[in-house]
């Protein structure tokens, strides 16, 4: 287990409520405020704590454990790997193994299962936190790159050499091509011991999982971090019998995804991953090219009483694809929606942490949970935060902008508020005066015209609402003439949406984790998953 290092001296942080973020999935916000309609799809809705009393202990545990004992060498991981050795629970997350350690989001999983393991041990349930690499996903394109702030704008670095299509993107090793990048990162983030952990970690020859994996155990040294690559033989032959439930129950799975979704579209909340007629939770690693393709599924006939599989051309018995199970089982992967039923079936886990899309997707899989397990793993969402820096929070309090504003607006229409807002006392007060006067007036007659006929009311509105826009625009004329007489303005709306709402999207998902650890150091581990122990029930802006 870890003990919790000391740390004082926390910067401030305000928990917001979680509609402030745009764009989120209704059954995640429903799922996170508690909503009823939400509670049928899920085992618990948090703060729900019921999920510290663990499953039961499997019977390949002693296995499982000398697996994570041997990919987690590091001395900082023996107090971690003692507690599940005597029995200690499991919180889990997860994510893509991206480069340079993909983006901030990433951390703040790892710190949410770290504060949820923390308070579990608390109480009396020893639990530990494991990271899950996903490394046999196999879109690259969502991986080979990462975003970092630099200084007037965003940089993408990329890594181009594109591997065989569709092979799982952890065993990928890195080239010599890798060399530059990590020269531009140098350039970006300076010297600091973040940037020599990724030195360290992303070079020639290592694989993208090892890097990954290297870079985070640096990171979470501190709290005792557990990181698991589940895509070997060994792993996938404790796994198998989910593996062939998968296989042998296609159809009934098949059939009871179906349903949910139906339950689901029918409550009002959509599917987030889609469920065709002939999809299987299942892909097939191409033993000749390592590419990783779904296997489509036929139902049974007479003549194939146990139907069949295709892959392009291909066609397999169910034997056959139990055969290969039997023999490799390292071949046969996982879907989305499977994948946490294999994890949580290898962890036995107590706990799954997960961000809004797989909370989401977590309501169709726990139809498989039941059917596959007897029992659904409780899923509670990450820490989800906006890291504000000292230069961006003097700019939000020059201008008395609020963090939840920004993600309102564009950095075009926000430079347009703070325009307005600079303008001189005098050209405020008119401008009100007129929009005040110009409603005062209008109501009343439109009220008056309505009155006399309908028709002439309704067409009395269409010629409001364009005198409205007017008023409107002589604002935006206002507004723009003084941001020319300003023009500093301008790359202060840049710098705050750059900043904090990067291209119409959450920091967290954009920004690179690298570049704050490179700037506030390790440290910053122990603060998220200090703040993640808050259980703010929304989105938290940490003032650094």
């Amino acid at each position: 287990m870890t003990i919790a290092p000391d740390v004082t001296n926390l910067p401030n942080a305000d928990c917001l409520p979680i509609t402030v973020v745009p764009g989120l999935h209704r059954l995640f916000l429903d799922f996170c405020v508690g909503q009823p309609g939400a509670s049928s799809f899920y085992a618990a809705l948090p703060p729900d704590t019921k999920w510290q009393s663990r499953p039961e202990i499997p019977v390949h545990w002693p296995h499982l454990v000398s697996i994570l004992a041997a990919q987690n060498p590091s001395p900082t991981a023996a107090p971690a790997l003692d507690g599940l050795r005597a029995g200690a629970g499991v919180v889990v997350t997860g994510q893509q193994v991206g480069l340079f350690g993909g983006p901030l989001f990433t951390p703040f999983k790892a710190a949410t299962a770290i504060a949820r393991a923390r308070h579990a041990t608390g109480a009396g349930h020893p639990h530990v936190a494991i990271f899950w690499l996903a490394t046999e996903d196999h879109d690259f394109d969502e991986v080979n790159h990462v975003v970092f702030p630099a200084r007037k704008e965003l940089r993408k670095l990329t890594y181009a050499m594109a591997p065989p299509a569709s092979r799982p993107v952890g065993g990928i090793h890195f080239d010599d091509s890798i060399t530059p990048l990590i020269d531009a990162a140098w350039e970006l983030l300076g010297a600091s011991d973040a940037m020599d952990a990724l030195i360290a970690a992303y070079r020639p020859g290592n694989t993208f999982a090892q890097a990954f994996r290297n870079f985070y155990a640096q990171a979470f040294a501190g709290q005792g971090l557990l990181l698991l690559d589940a895509g070997s033989r060994e792993v996938h032959a404790l796994g198998a019998p989910v593996l062939r439930a998968g296989i042998e129950r296609a159809d009934e799975l098949h059939a009871a995804l179906l349903a949910r979704n139906a339950e689901l579209q029918a409550a009002g909340y959509g599917v987030q991953v889609a469920v065709a007629a002939h999809s299987s939770l299942l892909f097939l690693i191409d033993e000749r090219t390592g590419a990783r393709n779904a296997l489509k599924r036929t139902a049974p006939t007479p003549s194939e009483p146990n139907g069949l599989w295709t892959i392009g051309r291909q066609t397999l018995s169910t034997d056959e694809l139990l055969g290969i199970l039997d023999a490799e089982p390292e071949r046969i992967s996982p879907s989305a929606l499977l994948r946490p039923v294999f994890q949580d079936y290898l962890l036995s886990t107590s706990l799954t942490i997960g961000g809004p899309a797989e909370i989401a997707y977590f309501a169709q899989s726990a139809v498989l949970f039941e059917r596959i397990l007897g029992r659904i793993t409780p899923v509670q969402p990450r820490f989800s935060a906006t890291l504000i820096e000292p230069t961006i929070a003097e700019l939000l309090r020059k201008h008395e902008l609020p963090v939840e504003r920004v993600f309102q607006e564009s950095a075009a229409s926000l430079a347009q508020l703070l325009g307005a807002r600079s303008m001189p006392v005098e050209a405020k007060r008119h401008l009100s005066a007129a929009g005040q006067a110009l409603d005062a007036e209008l109501e009343p007659l439109l009220a008056y015209m309505a009155s006399l006929d309908a028709g002439m009311g309704r067409s009395a509105r269409t010629a409001a609402s364009k005198m409205r826009y007017q008023m409107n625009r002589l604002r935006r004329l206002g507004a723009n003439f003084q941001l020319q007489r300003e023009d500093s303005i301008g790359r202060q709306a840049e710098a705050i949406s750059q900043a904090l709402y990067p291209g119409g999207g959450l920091q967290e998902r954009l920004h690179g984790a690298a570049f704050y650890f490179a700037r506030y150091g390790f440290e910053l581990t122990e603060t998220f998953s200090k703040y993640a122990e808050s259980n703010c029930p929304g989105h938290t802006t940490v003032w650094l």
